[in-house]
């Protein structure tokens, strides 16, 4: 049994006040068993249907090297986000009552111990967690919907806050990657609660991110900052996950096709980085980074700090962005055959 998403389900939400009910519009509509993702999803799903749910206050593993801090307990914990959102969407696929159940207590449980620490690298694979509310909002528990629902007003509100009282001009963090991945936490929330006023907030700063982030002729400042095109790629891909989320609100227009005064643009930097992603170009990373730790993670041999960029590491970046215009399924295909089970379900 299939189930699309679209209009699934109603909250009360709002970035100031509460605002009437509005239905929420995912971007991921789950409608077919049929395809090779949805093969992939379900049974992925099925494997960690026992697994039960390790939630922690806090995670952090920015800056940190390998077994660092608590680096090594929070990438365990993280794990249950695409867990989750496995499990929602193998729910919308067959309709399968266990895997709602086990969204509902991973929520519970992480809505109910996580402390948001405003830290956005930390945070971005929070997204998954953000995916699995939106897919199963109308049929959770009430005290689970309001716990998650309160999470994720605190995630958007808490960013939007941090942003707006930020100096200006501030650190490279308020323009760099860090920004990106805020857009991307604030867009996924609201678009997850159907908040307007919180969405429109994040078109803002979307705006803003896109005028200070992206140079006239589609490079990015990270690019700049890192050499390396593991940043552009780092960079670029919460803006596209913003941008699917808000699509079906149409609240701000065409996100990827915004261009600012000076013509830079989401789509500008998308073509910046194709021909290195076509193999077309090549490049050294990290040469003549000016951030020490990209020498120290180096050091210790994490991969893709040295050598060759690997253009399959872009995959994910353009299949994503294929949801948004075909025109980039062709680069997305020579990168990977298929997309990633969680995007490739969606349709």
């Amino acid at each position: 049994m299939a189930m699309a998403l679209s209009g699934a389900g109603c909250a009360t939400v709002g970035h100031e006040a509460p605002s009437s009910p509005s239905p929420i519009l995912g971007w991921c509509s789950v409608t077919s068993e049929n395809t090779g993702p949805a093969k992939t999803i379900l049974d992925v799903a099925l494997h960690h249907l026992d697994d039960r749910p390790g939630a922690i206050a806090h995670v952090h593993t920015e800056g940190t090297l390998p077994h660092q801090g608590i680096r090594d307990q929070s990438m365990a914990a993280e794990k249950d986000w695409p867990i989750m959102r496995r499990a929602a969407q193998a729910w919308r696929i067959n309709g399968d009552p266990r895997y709602l159940k086990q969204v509902d207590a991973y929520l519970a449980a992480w809505a109910g111990t996580y402390q948001p620490d405003f830290n956005p690298i930390d945070e971005t694979n929070l997204d998954g967690l953000i995916d699995a509310y939106m897919l199963t909002a109308d049929a959770l528990s009430p005290s689970t919907r309001t716990m998650a629902q309160a999470l994720l007003r605190k995630l958007g509100t808490g960013y939007i806050d941090r942003i707006q009282h930020a100096r200006r001009p501030g650190p490279a963090t308020t323009i760099n990657n860090w920004q990106s991945h805020r857009v991307k936490l604030i867009a996924l929330s609201a678009a997850a609660l159907g908040d307007r006023a919180m969405l429109s907030s994040a078109f803002a700063i979307f705006k803003q991110q896109v005028a200070d982030n992206i140079r006239p002729d589609g490079s990015v400042i990270d690019f700049g900052e890192r050499d390396a095109l593991h940043y552009v790629v780092y960079d670029l891909q919460p803006l596209v996950q913003a941008t699917l989320a808000a699509k079906p609100y149409g609240i701000g227009g065409d996100w990827l096709n915004y261009r600012t005064s000076q013509g830079a643009s989401l789509r500008l930097a998308l073509d910046w980085l194709r021909p290195y992603a076509e193999g077309q170009r090549s490049h050294q990373e990290f040469v003549h980074t000016k951030v020490p730790f990209d020498l120290a993670r180096r050091e210790v041999g994490e991969p893709g700090y040295s050598g060759l960029w690997d253009a399959k590491t872009s995959s994910t970046l353009y299949w994503l962005a294929a949801k948004l215009d075909s025109g980039y399924l062709s680069v997305a295909q020579k990168l990977a055959p298929q997309p990633p089970d969680w995007v490739g379900v969606c349709r």
